[in-house]
């Protein structure tokens, strides 16, 4: 799981750019929408909607903006219907992959993720065919400059389950129930968020010992994550240090 945190991390730093970053506030705004039409508009008595709105807070969305994706989520501002859906598949090597998407047309969206999986060697596979390897879990991100037994001290009693060294940053995974008790905790405890996330973390992984093999899983990952309905990919592969290395160095 570390190799693939980290490829997360450097994704979101290479993401920096105005369109890339355009892109990602478009989707944010769209699971705060989709959160507040299912659970309400007060993220206090919405769970999902406070850790959604969280997540937009933690990229720099204005407030007035996500407010109006509130608004047209609990339909006091006219927008379009987006409807959940997930899809599951393999990419090359056996890799598990988990789609999240929100789409106005779900007949499209599921003929483009197939597409996509066809044209880089993956695979779809029927619903739960992969959903069973994973678990729902909240992750938080905190800088790794923190004390780890200071860290420990802040999160442990409030709920986290483990806390993990992922080179130059810390990730304390919680119960998806958990996830704003523990980063509350730490903020009252003086310690930085980078984020907080619900995520779906895999019980096992398979490692990816070649940069071809790394490459391909990639390229896969990558071009799932640039459609524009898909909110998240989660992925049971871990790619060691050496490996991760020469893939991001390459052209």
């Amino acid at each position: 799981m570390s190799g693939h945190s980290k490829w997360a991390t450097i994704k979101h730093k290479k993401a920096a750019t105005d369109k890339a970053r355009g892109k990602r506030f478009a989707k944010l705004l769209r699971q705060v929408e989709v959160a507040a039409r299912e659970g309400g508009g007060d993220p206090e008595a919405n769970p999902t909607l406070r850790t959604m709105f969280q997540k937009a807070r933690d990229n720099s969305i204005p407030m007035d903006t996500i407010d109006r994706a509130i608004k047209r989520g609990t339909g006091e501002l006219e927008g379009v219907t987006y409807e959940e859906v997930t899809y599951e598949g393999y990419a090359p090597g056996g890799v598990a992959v988990m789609v999240e998407v929100l789409t106005d047309n779900r007949n499209r969206a599921g003929a483009d993720i197939r597409n996509v999986f066809t044209k880089n060697g993956g695979s779809m596979a029927e619903p739960g065919a992969v959903a069973w390897q994973f678990d729902r879990k909240g992750t938080i991100v905190v800088p790794r400059s923190v004390d780890e037994e200071e860290l420990m001290l802040a999160v442990l009693d409030a709920g986290a389950e483990d806390i993990v060294d992922d080179g130059d940053s810390w990730r304390v995974t919680t119960p998806p129930t958990e996830l704003h008790a523990v980063r509350t905790a730490l903020e009252g405890a003086g310690i930085g968020v980078e984020s907080s996330d619900l995520t779906m973390v895999p019980q096992t992984t398979i490692p990816l010992d070649t940069a071809e093999g790394a490459k391909r899983v990639l390229r896969l990952i990558d071009a799932l994550d640039e459609h524009d309905d898909v909110q998240a990919v989660h992925a049971n592969f871990d790619i060691p240090d050496t490996i991760l290395e020469t893939v991001e160095a390459a052209p």
